[in-house]
């Protein structure tokens, strides 16, 4: 059972204070129902993202937050994912036979929704009229969202960070988020320093996710004109040095551990007090399949005066 003080921390991190939904968003969660974050201005993302010894732990929900009901990379996972824990939502972007950006992670529509074939080969409107199906197979009723729905649906709820596809122009995204005003609170995920200087060039006021699991890749970022305040380290899915995790912090830079996949097979293995332990070992933000175990687990190591509590709601 959690202590008192651990209720009133919640308290102050977790409950929204104003409805935004109309009765016409039937399928929407009413806005105080969900935890928020809330950033409005580039300055206020890099001031969010730099690292300080009071930072507030946190989780970001892979591919949304799948669980039973709630499909990857749907907005309903999202909102089911922010009824319960504030966190950073990842999703992945995919391409459209005639140019649409939709939110699906595989090349092809067989595993995750009821229907077949490669995204690439279809239509949106095709696209459109399929469902969504669920991990454990199960059709729901829900609709492959759009990108640009989903920054339009994220505006003063969450952070985002956007997995873009092989196949998905960097030049495509970059419009989309401009067009949204979305700089503040949409991130974007690259895996290479090519990739990263390329999207830096694009548009350069980005926060960009980049891999940084040793300080020979350090090494390579510090060496890319890339200002060190936008970046987000992703440290891997292997559990890094708390050495190596304070070298980072030293610079400022916000550590995210890859705990997809091994790690969170170990927790349900092992007891979710793994969390913790990685946060402790100096992982910032644990990116998971299971956000809402994974924040309840490391809900007692956020400060209580932290100088980023200003940015929950």
């Amino acid at each position: 059972m959690k202590t008192k003080i651990y209720g009133l921390l919640i308290l102050l991190l977790l409950f929204s204070c104003k409805k935004e939904a109309s009765d016409s968003q039937k399928t929407a969660v009413a806005s105080n129902d969900l935890h928020k974050i809330v950033l409005s201005r580039v300055e206020e993302a890099r001031d969010f993202y730099a690292w300080t010894s009071d930072r507030i732990p946190m989780v970001s929900a892979h591919r949304g937050g799948p669980y039973p009901g709630y499909p990857e990379n749907s907005i309903e996972a999202f909102e089911n994912t922010l009824r319960h824990t504030p966190s950073i939502i990842e999703f992945d972007v995919a391409l459209t036979k005639d140019s649409v950006l939709v939110l699906m992670h595989d090349n092809t529509l067989d595993r995750t929704t009821s229907g077949k074939g490669k995204v690439i080969d279809h239509t949106f409107e095709e696209i459109r009229e399929l469902f969504l199906v669920d991990k454990e197979g199960h059709q729901t009723n829900f609709r492959i969202p759009t990108f640009e729905e989903a920054l339009a649906w994220g505006k003063g709820k969450t952070l985002f960070t956007v997995d873009i596809k092989r196949e998905v122009p960097f030049e495509m995204v970059v419009d989309v988020i401009k067009k949204y005003n979305a700089e503040p609170y949409a991130a974007v995920i690259t895996y290479s320093v090519e990739a990263a200087k390329k999207m830096h060039r694009l548009h350069p006021e980005l926060m960009l996710s980049v891999t940084i699991r040793n300080e020979e890749e350090l090494q390579r970022f510090e060496e890319s004109g890339i200002p060190v305040d936008r970046w987000i380290a992703f440290t891997g899915t292997s559990e890094r040095p708390k050495e190596f995790n304070e070298l980072l912090h030293e610079k400022g830079v916000f550590t995210i551990l890859g705990v997809l996949g091994n790690l969170d097979r170990s927790a349900i293995a092992r007891g979710d007090q793994i969390y913790a332990e990685f946060v402790e070992n100096g992982a910032d933000i644990l990116a998971t399949d299971r956000p809402i175990e994974a924040a309840e687990a490391i809900a007692d190591l956020i400060p209580g005066n932290s100088s980023k509590l200003k940015y929950f709601r």
